[in-house]
């Protein structure tokens, strides 16, 4: 059976927003988003009321099922069945992750560590999480951007399985498409719930990288941590 390893995206491979900056960038979103409305004549509802409805929906619901984003920006900002409306809803999507993308910047030990680790004949998979349930469309984009996706045999995000990390779901279907199976598999990410806890829970190795030297607490006895991808390269 071919190894395989798997990665996170975000805090990972490519530095996006740490949890500090979420809130912060969470509010750019919206306000993007509304001035988008506001430019088209769409906005109706008053963007005080808009932030207090987008404050409670901040975080990730606790049974890692997927809120698509654009459900949310509707009930948001009151714009009915987007589905509707396909071309708005896609402009919608991207005026959210604008402020996202506009933060990435790659580690410089990724694509190293990416081409040695298919020089060594490992399958890699990125597996990530949206921010805010995003749409994986625009980030296999981001993706590519990052030059990533011809590095790697598969890129799952979330929204293609409704599930979110931690859940099982997300892992199987990412195993699947590497056609690689738990026991010959090691997952690599910066959340210990969902880069660790999750991938163990269904089998597989797991290790914490934590290029912040901040997060090793949670550790359990047994579990590994790394710096950086050069280490991680030293394991293996």
């Amino acid at each position: 059976m071919r190894r395989a390893v798997l990665f996170d995206l975000g805090g990972t491979l490519v530095q996006y927003f740490d949890n500090a900056e979420a809130s912060a960038v969470y509010e750019e979103a919206i306000s993007g988003v509304e001035q988008l409305l506001r430019e088209r004549n769409l906005l109706t509802v008053d963007p005080i009321e808009v932030h207090a409805r987008a404050g409670g929906a901040h975080r990730a619901p606790g049974d890692h099922r997927v809120r698509p984003l654009e459900e949310r920006l509707a009930r948001f900002f009151d714009l009915g069945d987007l589905s509707e409306s396909p071309r708005l809803c896609t402009e919608l999507n991207r005026a959210f992750v604008r402020p996202v993308f506009a933060r990435a910047r790659r580690y410089d030990d990724t694509l190293p560590a990416l081409r040695e680790l298919r020089s060594r004949g490992f399958a890699l998979a990125i597996v990530s999480n949206t921010p805010w349930g995003s749409p994986g469309r625009l980030w296999r984009k981001q993706v590519r951007k990052q030059g990533l996706y011809d590095l790697v045999d598969a890129v799952v995000f979330c929204t293609d399985t409704g599930w979110r990390k931690p859940a099982p779901q997300i892992f199987d279907f990412a195993l699947a498409k590497t056609r690689t199976d738990p026991q010959h598999s090691l997952f690599v990410g910066d959340n210990y719930e969902w880069d660790v806890a999750g991938p163990r829970a269904v089998g597989m190795k797991a290790v914490l990288i934590d290029r912040s030297e901040t997060g090793t607490n949670s550790l359990k006895s047994g579990e590994v941590a790394v710096r950086n991808l050069h280490e991680l390269l030293d394991m293996l």
